[in-house]
């Protein structure tokens, strides 16, 4: 039997703080801020959001091993960061984040009507996150109220590793039945989440504007004067580069345009990989 490629997609694979909901990305990125506050360790939103995209532990970790944190927290405990030191800062902002994530899960302006469009094209709708399970079990409760229910959804500390390993995205693979990673898009708003589309194999499609990179409300990202945003637009598309997305675009709205694309280049017999 020969392989065949796939003549067009089968699934949408979305990211939810900062690609579905919460427009700037801001309920985790406050967390961590406050999360390590309570330890007595400065931390910066703009520091908070470098690692944004992987697990939690992982992005707690990582921000530990910033070597301007990690001073920090050698001035107040007398030591750099353990492992054991980065549970203990997790295990703060888990409770936390269950608490307050309801502040920031208004669902992003065009989201609903992209991914019904994108329904009515056949495409399943799958989800991961950088949340884990107790987390992401609120989110789903709250996105489900406001009309958003996917097809699945794969929590970070549902697979053996979180991003930018593939996992969560293969799994979603596994789960709707799909029968090939071509037939695939990541859609993501971080760096680690383009990589881990990157790395299953799919067509990636980074947001340059309604996640973590430009960080601001959807009322603050309309009120931005057109060269302001052109500038933070190119800086941010360069942050992306060496994730390689397939496509940059500002919003979740702007997706099916892409999905169309997408499906005329398979049909010409492209595939992700090679591109």
């Amino acid at each position: 039997m020969n392989y065949q490629q796939p003549p067009h997609l089968q699934a949408v694979i979305l990211d939810w703080a900062g690609t579905v909901v919460d427009f700037g990305s801001l309920a985790p990125t406050q967390i961590f801020v406050e999360a390590f506050a309570e330890f007595g360790v400065k931390v910066s939103i703009d520091e908070a959001r470098g690692p944004m995209g992987m697990g939690k532990w992982d992005h707690i970790r990582t921000l530990c091993n910033v070597p301007a944190i990690a001073e920090r927290y050698r001035e107040k405990f007398g030591r750099k960061p353990t492992d054991d030191d980065v549970t203990t800062i997790y295990e703060r902002f888990m409770p936390l984040q269950i608490e307050k994530i309801g502040l920031h899960s208004a669902l992003i302006p065009g989201a609903l009507d992209a991914i019904a469009t994108l329904r009515d094209r056949g495409l399943k709708i799958g989800t991961c996150s950088g949340y884990p399970a107790q987390v992401m079990a609120k989110v789903v409760d709250i996105a489900r109220d406001n009309g958003y229910v996917p097809d699945h959804v794969v929590a970070t500390d549902e697979v053996p590793n979180g991003r930018p390993h593939p996992a969560q995205s293969l799994a979603n693979v596994i789960a709707l039945s799909i029968n090939d990673v071509a037939a695939c898009v990541k859609v993501d708003d971080t760096w680690p989440g383009i990589l881990e589309g990157r790395s299953a194999g799919m067509w990636a499609v980074a947001l340059t504007c309604s996640g973590n990179a430009l960080g601001l409300t959807y009322e603050e990202y309309k009120a931005l004067p057109p060269e302001k945003l052109a500038k933070e637009r190119q800086r941010i598309e360069q942050m992306f580069e060496g994730s390689r997305p397939h496509y940059m675009i500002n919003t979740i709205a702007e997706l099916p345009a892409v999905i169309d694309e997408i499906n005329a280049r398979l049909a010409r017999g492209e595939m992700p990989q090679g591109c």
